[in-house]
């Protein structure tokens, strides 16, 4: 935990924090921090800066808190993404948040196995969690909007040429002709597929409304990789 995020819940007065459980027991057991040390702190969805323990024990920490910076810029990335396996779930969602990412959309797709949508992962509890974790790691504090949509036509066509308008239309695939391309200047809207890629009509239906389909090359990558991997070359 490079960076303590905080919630509006956490304050006893304008500047001082009361915190208790994975939280305390990351300061006592990982940080190893006493009384009178300082740690990076930011309030969700805004600054960052440092608090200074004043009370640590092992029911709870108190800490003044001061907050003199801005988070870093988010990247301008719309993540479009077939609902991973359970089991990587959490990982991209975490790495996701770690990168900047702010909007990410969960979507069906053929390839996409029913039972993952009944997975307790998918639970916006969950996604949260993840999400926390990889803005603590970052030392970011915006949180990323997490959607799902279950139905891949009705979503492609009635929403994602809006999501994406104003964008660079992009999508992932093994197969295309044109290369990914690199230090884009401008946002994206990325989609990227399910293990084994989209079928062919998803493709077109995707192209329909403006998505070019780019590959990354020779290697087939798990999403876990695929998504730090494009977000990287893109920006």
């Amino acid at each position: 935990m490079n960076l303590i995020l905080l919630f509006d819940d956490d304050f006893i007065d304008a500047s001082r924090v009361r915190l208790t459980g994975r939280r305390l027991r990351h300061v006592t057991e990982v940080h190893r921090a006493a009384v009178g040390e300082s740690l990076v702190v930011g309030i969700a969805n805004g600054r960052i800066g440092r608090g200074t323990i004043t009370r640590l024990d092992s029911e709870s920490l108190e800490m003044d808190v001061s907050l003199d910076r801005d988070p870093p810029a988010a990247l301008p990335l719309t993540l479009i993404l077939a609902l991973p396996r359970p089991k990587v779930l959490n990982r991209v969602i975490a790495g996701a948040a770690s990168l900047g990412i702010k909007r990410i959309v969960l979507i069906n797709a053929w390839r996409v196995e029913k039972s993952y949508w009944s997975s307790p992962r998918l639970s916006a509890e969950n996604l949260r969690a993840q999400a926390i974790l990889g803005l603590e790691q970052a030392r970011d504090t915006v949180l990323p909007s997490i959607e799902t949509r279950r139905l891949f036509r009705p979503f492609v066509e009635d929403e994602l040429g809006a999501i994406a308008h104003g964008t660079r239309a992009l999508v992932a695939h093994p197969h295309a002709r044109e290369a990914c391309p690199r230090d884009v200047r401008e946002p994206v809207t990325l989609v990227i597929g399910p293990e084994g890629g989209f079928i062919e009509a998803e493709i077109v239906s995707l192209e329909r409304i403006g998505f070019m389909p780019v590959t990354i090359g020779e290697r087939i990558l798990r999403v876990e990789t695929a998504v730090p991997y494009l977000a990287a070359r893109l920006y």
